[in-house]
């Protein structure tokens, strides 16, 4: 289908963090979750992307666009949903949407109209009065109304009940539906990405650590345990982190075929979910031991 983003040796330093040659590519018809911890550099890659700071070294191609050169034309469309409210808070829900309307250029107020309905947003409130939940469906609706390709949400899920998350995450599938539109999708809570997202792309201290298929990467990686006695006194090469306590071990290998290979059925082998992935990756990157 096409690339619908792609950043390339993508660099930008602060004094006390810096983005490292970040490479990732997304293709049309596609979520792609993008994880890490805090601090790893997913709000500054979503503001480099969205040209709102300058990047020190790199290119970021956005509809085959250099996104700096087409600032406006691309921004015209991409819909982007930010983590905390950024409404002008004593305006209602028609009120702001009427500000907002007319910077669109495709902006669709049938559309808009509908979503609204669906979400049970009201009109003549305050923005001020909405709940957390409800100001998330709001973004998420003016989101939707302008007939976007690319989708940005920077932790749209973030302390919603789960009600509510697995709704938006309802909507999020249905827009893939339409094979030309993308989701690039920020998140701390890798359960909801374990649900719906096609890509994995994983940040941590500023670089990428992996970015492939969600499929691919669960497949690939596994949990392994087992007891004490069946480690060697170093850490296993194909074992990624190793926690150990006096009745075993626990561990994340991205080998599964090598570690059924080693060990057969004398270990446990169980599909990791993406927050295994995440923490023991992370874990291994900071403390730089071979086991915790």
């Amino acid at each position: 289908m096409g690339k619908i983003l792609e950043i390339t040796n993508l660099s930008k330093s602060y004094k006390d963090f810096s983005l490292k040659d970040i490479n990732f590519t997304l293709e049309r018809g596609y979520i792609m979750g993008f994880i890490g911890p805090n601090g790893s550099g997913k709000s500054t890659t979503i503001k480099l992307i969205m040209n709102l700071i300058k990047k020190d070294s790199g290119a970021i191609n956005i509809f085959g666009l250099d996104n700096e050169q087409n600032d406006i034309t691309i921004k015209n469309r991409i819909g982007f949903v930010y983590d905390e409210n950024h409404f002008y808070e004593e305006l209602t829900v028609k009120e702001m949407k009427d500000v907002i309307s007319p910077f669109y250029s495709r902006w669709d107020e049938g559309i808009f109209n509908s979503y609204a309905k669906d979400f049970e947003l009201p009109f003549n409130k305050q923005i001020k009065h909405l709940s957390k939940g409800m100001k998330m469906k709001f973004s998420l609706a003016i989101a939707l109304s302008h007939h976007a390709e690319l989708f940005i949400m920077d932790e749209p899920t973030s302390g919603l009940d789960p009600v509510i998350r697995s709704e938006l995450l309802d909507v999020f599938q249905s827009l893939l539906q339409d094979e030309n539109k993308s989701i690039f999708f920020s998140t701390h809570i890798t359960s909801d990405l374990d649900k719906i997202a096609d890509f994995i792309t994983f940040i941590h201290n500023g670089e990428i650590v992996l970015s492939q298929t969600k499929d691919e990467l669960l497949e690939e990686h596994c949990i392994v345990k087992g007891s004490k006695n069946q480690l060697n006194n170093n850490l296993p090469e194909n074992f990624i982190g190793l926690k150990q306590n006096d009745f075993g071990f626990e561990a994340l290998s991205r080998n599964k075929k090598e570690v059924i290979k080693q060990y057969g059925d004398s270990v446990m082998v169980e599909k990791p979910t993406l927050e295994d992935i995440m923490v023991f990756y992370t874990r291994r990157s900071d403390h730089r031991v071979s086991s915790y």
